[in-house]
């Protein structure tokens, strides 16, 4: 009769001292992440300069959101930057997570510690680089256009309204692909190669063989990189807002710039409540997306 209580108290005293361990970073998270979820949420709802005055407001802000064409204008800005981003990532993920994948490749090593670089250089240092390749008078890319011949002038990449957004997706490309190509190759080397040798022995070519093997093998970790890369894309701040601040003529002041903006450039910081607050909607409905996606493929 005694050893149930004793382990009784085992237990609880294991329980305590669980609690103890994760009490820290309980209190992190609580800090870092809930507490500013739940003050950016109810100061949308005031008139406020975060100091001294809170002056309740409503849905206000929220009524003048639904009819304020800036806001949506920045939204079809960022899913033109996601839709292309997300496409050009996935396409440059998949062309070399199968070559590093192939037997016949030589020096995959060195490759794929090539390859992976971009991903780890922070968005800082990236912008900085290409705002010196971008660059009209001495970048690297009218250098080499205009000695082969195919440029007579500079090109303006990030000061022209018709190339910025272009350009910013072209360095969001490179940044970004290596995280989805690294998810892609572990995900292609679970495929048997007898389903290769199978599907070859049948007739199927090279073509054939990706879309009814490879596609379907790597269809789990795929759909749920696209949309994490969705979601990353769709509040991507730091690489635009350092290579063009949003400009030129807001050609590429994606939602979060047009947040920040609001903010810190107007000191309207209930207002970019209420525009945060949507765009975390967006996310949350992205989130739920992804779940039912899981689902089926279970």
């Amino acid at each position: 009769m005694k050893q149930p209580a004793l382990r009784h108290v085992g237990d609880l005293h294991q329980n305590k001292l669980g609690y103890l361990f994760t009490a820290p970073a309980f209190l992190v998270l609580v800090l870092m992440v809930v507490y500013p979820l739940i003050y950016g949420i109810v100061i949308s709802f005031f008139d406020t300069n975060l100091v001294n005055r809170f002056d309740f407001v409503g849905l206000k802000y929220y009524k003048r959101l639904i009819v304020d064409e800036t806001f949506y204008a920045s939204l079809g800005r960022t899913a033109i930057f996601t839709i292309f981003t997300v496409a050009g990532r996935t396409v440059l993920a998949v062309l070399f997570a199968n070559l590093l994948v192939m037997d016949s490749m030589p020096c995959k090593t060195v490759f794929r510690s090539i390859l992976v670089l971009p991903w780890f250089f922070p968005d800082v240092v990236v912008g900085i680089l290409w705002r010196w390749l971008y660059n009209a008078n001495y970048g690297l890319f009218n250098f080499i256009l205009r000695t082969i011949g195919l440029a007579d002038a500079p090109i303006e990449w990030l000061s022209n309204s018709k190339t910025a957004m272009w350009a910013v997706i072209m360095v969001s490309i490179w940044k970004g692909f290596p995280f989805m190509m690294v998810m892609l190759l572990a995900a292609l080397q679970t495929i048997s190669k007898d389903l290769y040798e199978a599907a070859e022995l049948d007739g199927c070519g090279v073509f054939q063989r990706f879309l009814h093997v490879t596609l379907p093998g790597i269809m789990p970790v795929l759909s749920t990189t696209l949309m994490l890369e969705i979601m990353w894309c769709f509040k991507h701040f730091t690489l635009i807002w350092n290579l063009t601040k949003g400009g030129p003529v807001d050609a590429t002041q994606v939602v979060s710039i047009d947040i920040y903006n609001t903010a810190f450039q107007y000191t309207r910081y209930g207002e970019s409540s209420t525009r945060a607050v949507f765009v975390f909607v967006i996310i949350i409905i992205l989130t739920v997306m992804q779940k039912k996606m899981k689902r089926k493929e279970a």
